[in-house]
């Protein structure tokens, strides 16, 4: 870059412009758009996976995949730095607000987290991590097993600061999000080599979505019910692999892109089986890496003007220290797809934001 038995799927072809997303996403608070049904209720978002989600995890541990210094959080309210791996907000901030629920979602590792934020959610992700264990263990993150044992933590301080009743009533009715696979493919398969060691990538997805679902399972065993599992994006598409691996033309990397789609494809197959077989669990797979295309390969109709580049430095290839205080930036970050060479700007998440919401939001329940 770095979901949620509700398979957000109800047709809508709606593009808002970006400074209307912009306008959207800096004005709201708790005031919902989506208006849910009056008996449906999503008291918190909570967050698994990797940069996509990570609000700032990253910034305690002793890593190089970190973004808690500018040009990162350019445009975030005080251009503040806050360790999200974008110029302002992510996609669990903007799903959060625009459900009603809070404005920004803290990261679990905050050293300021208070505990009136944990009834409402926060995030346990961590940019660099994946599915297989290797990918954490690569870029010095917090795997989803740590990821886990910090959720259990968080179960044991939500029953500490209220009845068990309302613990239950929140772990059991919040939305959880799930959110890896970028890494494992982009930076443990094919950047690093490291899995085609042992695996071809029909095997290694395979461990990918075996991991998922170990993964999954375990959350449940904890009390989550409604889980939304995000798609592989179009990995070949992004800045640094169209610069790595797309020629001297930069086109999308075919085998990068190959490659998502075969986990995918896996991956929602085993979803669909599984939701089949635990009617009262809401486990969806979220499909994220058609309406990233949609945008790469139809950016006038989102109002985007570049695709194939960030906006920190050349764009080419720069993500966390490499997009730095001496890195130059874009003028205007809302007609950029991409922040740096991995991760989209706010105003391309909004584009996501509303997209999944608009499809897998009347499946949460």
């Amino acid at each position: 870059m770095a979901t949620p038995a509700y398979s957000f799927r109800r047709c809508s072809t709606m593009l808002f412009l970006p400074y209307v997303l912009l306008f959207l996403s800096t004005t709201l608070t708790t005031t919902a758009i989506v208006q849910l049904p009056s008996n449906m209720s999503i008291p918190a978002v909570i967050v698994f996976g990797d940069s996509i989600g990570d609000q700032g995890n990253n910034n305690n541990l002793t890593t190089l995949i970190k973004c808690n210094f500018s040009p990162y959080g350019k445009d975030f309210k005080g251009k503040f730095a806050t360790g999200r791996f974008t110029n302002s907000k992510t996609p669990p901030d903007l799903l959060a607000a625009e459900l009603g629920i809070k404005e920004l979602i803290p990261a679990y590792l905050d050293p300021n987290l208070h505990s009136k934020d944990l009834p409402t959610g926060v995030s346990f992700a961590s940019g660099g991590t994946g599915y297989d264990p290797q990918t954490s263990i690569l870029a010095s993150v917090l795997g989803l097993s740590d990821q886990l044992k910090l959720f259990k933590d968080y179960i044991k301080r939500l029953e500490d600061s209220m009845e068990k009743k309302q613990a239950h009533y929140i772990i059991s009715n919040s939305l959880y999000l799930v959110i890896a696979g970028t890494d494992d493919l982009a930076n443990t398969y094919f950047s690093t080599g490291v899995g085609r060691v042992e695996y071809d990538i029909g095997a290694y997805t395979n461990l990918m979505v075996d991991s998922a679902f170990n993964f999954i399972k375990e959350l449940v065993k904890l009390g989550a019910r409604r889980i939304g599992v995000f798609s592989a994006p179009p990995v070949g598409c992004l800045p640094a692999q169209r610069t790595l691996a797309g020629g001297s033309l930069r086109v999308c990397a075919k085998d990068r892109n190959e490659a998502s789609q075969l986990y995918n494809s896996k991956l929602s197959a085993k979803i669909d089986l599984f939701a089949k077989k635990h009617p009262h669990l809401r486990v969806a797979y979220v499909d994220i890496y058609h309406p990233l295309l949609d945008i790469i390969q139809h950016p006038r109709n989102y109002g985007i003007e570049v695709v194939d580049r960030g906006c920190c430095g050349t764009g080419d290839i720069e993500v966390a220290v490499l997009c730095n205080p001496t890195s130059p930036t874009c003028l205007n970050s809302s007609n950029h797809l991409f922040w740096d060479s991995y991760h989209p700007t706010e105003a391309g998440y909004m584009f996501l934001t509303r997209r999944i919401l608009d499809e897998n939001i009347y499946k949460i329940y």
